[in-house]
């Protein structure tokens, strides 16, 4: 049952972190699926005993380790305020890439060696336990497992990734045994980035997320979860009875658990997180060859890192093409542009012609081939006010739960953190035991110090020289 209606402007009462009713266009969605403004029934059913909110990566893998293994005899209703993975799962650059050493450090200088190889471990899992359900599923989702390689062009910022290299080798740490770092005169020819001054490279995946997400859709559909999309949830209002009561331009559905899996939209309904999880803006496009021309062949995922310290993530396709963005030190001086602003129907004006002849000036071998931008659009990631995504049961609010605050970094996080989050749904399981990292749990600590700090004092705005003593 089909429905394209958006939803509507923020009124008196609803909560003003919604996604934009219509978002600019993007590659991974020009192939339509009649599935995305699907409408399981023609009215919301009064009562679900569990509803979801948001149909992308989060909201719908939780949905599909409640129900993988049939046993699962709970209705679950979820509700989506536009298409189907029309936010930031849909509109990602596609990169599957474990944290190995990058920002673990900092995890370890905050809450101890083992809470920061917790980390790492859980996103090299999260990477396995992705190829599995592929293969088993028989997704067809582009996905690859193959390299991933670490570019830097700045001098001191190599000496500075040297250094964390050699911090996380002397932590023997075993996952460890994956990395090589490279330096001297040869890296720009191992890696093919000009003037690259040293680079690394590890096990890594990538994939096409949107077609991955409908997919397990349809899984879900097949067995009677409920999906209404274009239906935001304006209002959660606890329930005399018990439960919860969800309010929606379109009715009202009752619940008895809800799952906030929303991602940078969280604070409309968990005001709670206003300062925890911030809606932030970034940038990502397709670059392709002229037709006729052969794409000289690249078969890593790239992050690089230029002489001046832009950073981009780039992901190579099967078809030639080159998936790239990042570049958010071109528009962080502009927060206006991106901070706080759910506005993905618009591009950021301080890095759109970024990418225009990216491939000639960073790639060897590439200076005449015509590479261009076909597509560049923008997406809204959930940025946590200490870089670690918030999972768990809302504190003092029994019977709902969370999973957002990804930091642009879900797709390495969030399948096995969903696996998690099911347990705790379904079975009663405390955080404690499962197997998440102990930095991922939403806490009322969390909450106070995001609340109680200044922006410019947390990972995103700033520096992150917080004490964080416990999670």
């Amino acid at each position: 049952m089909p429905h394209s209606d958006s939803p509507p402007p923020p009124t008196a009462g609803t909560p003003s972190c919604l996604p934009t009713g219509t978002p600019g266009e993007c590659f991974w969605q020009t192939h339509h699926d009649e599935l995305r403004d699907h409408r399981s029934t023609e009215d919301l059913p009064e009562h679900s005993d569990i509803v979801v909110l948001g149909a992308g990566y989060a909201g719908v893998s939780t949905a599909y380790h409640l129900t993988k293994d049939g046993g699962f005899s709970k209705s679950i209703t979820i509700l989506e305020a536009r298409g189907a993975c029309s936010g930031a799962t849909g509109r990602n650059g596609g990169h599957c890439r474990p944290d190995f050493y990058g920002h673990i450090p900092t995890y370890m200088d905050r809450a101890g060696e083992r809470a920061g190889a917790e980390i790492a471990e859980f996103e090299i899992a999260n990477l396995r336990a992705l190829k599995k359900v592929i293969e088993r599923e028989h997704i067809d989702c582009d996905f690859t497992l193959a390299r991933s390689v670490d570019v830097w062009c700045n001098e001191e910022a190599a000496k500075s990734a040297k250094a964390v290299y050699d911090r996380m080798v002397a932590a023997d740490f075993e996952y460890m045994e994956d990395v090589v770092f490279y330096t001297g005169d040869q890296v720009e020819g191992i890696c093919g980035v000009k003037g690259a001054k040293a680079c690394a490279s590890f096990t890594a995946g990538t994939m096409w997320p949107f077609k991955f997400i409908m997919h397990l859709i349809r899984k879900l559909l097949a067995v009677g979860v409920n999906l209404q999309t274009h239906t935001p949830a304006t209002s959660i209002t606890q329930c005399a009875q018990g439960g919860y009561i969800i309010d929606t331009p379109r009715g009202r559905i009752h619940a008895d658990k809800v799952i906030h899996a929303n991602n940078a939209y969280v604070s409309g309904l968990l005001p709670e997180y206003s300062k925890n999880i911030i809606p932030c803006k970034g940038i990502c496009s397709r670059i392709t060859v002229p037709e006729g021309t052969t794409a000289p062949l690249l078969n890593n995922s790239y992050i690089n890192r230029t002489e001046d310290n832009t950073l981009s993530y780039f992901v190579p396709r099967a078809d030639g093409s080159i998936i790239v963005g990042g570049a958010a030190k071109l528009f962080r001086p502009f927060p206006e542009q991106w901070y706080d602003n759910v506005n993905d129907s618009n591009l950021i004006d301080s890095a759109k012609d970024y990418y225009d002849g990216y491939m000639q000036r960073t790639y060897r071998g590439w200076e005449n081939t015509g590479a261009k931008v076909d597509k560049i659009w923008t997406g809204v990631m959930g940025y946590s006010y200490d870089s670690n995504p918030h999972i768990g049961h809302v504190p003092n609010k029994d019977g709902q739960y969370i999973l957002a605050g990804f930091n642009g970094h879900g797709m390495p996080v969030i399948w096995l953190a969903a696996q998690e989050l099911a347990k705790m749904v379904s079975d009663g399981v405390s955080f404690e035991e499962t197997s998440m990292p102990r930095l991922f749990q939403t806490s009322q600590f969390r909450i106070d110090r995001a609340q109680s700090g200044k922006a410019e004092d947390g990972d995103i705005l700033g520096t992150g020289n917080f004490a964080a003593t416990k999670p």
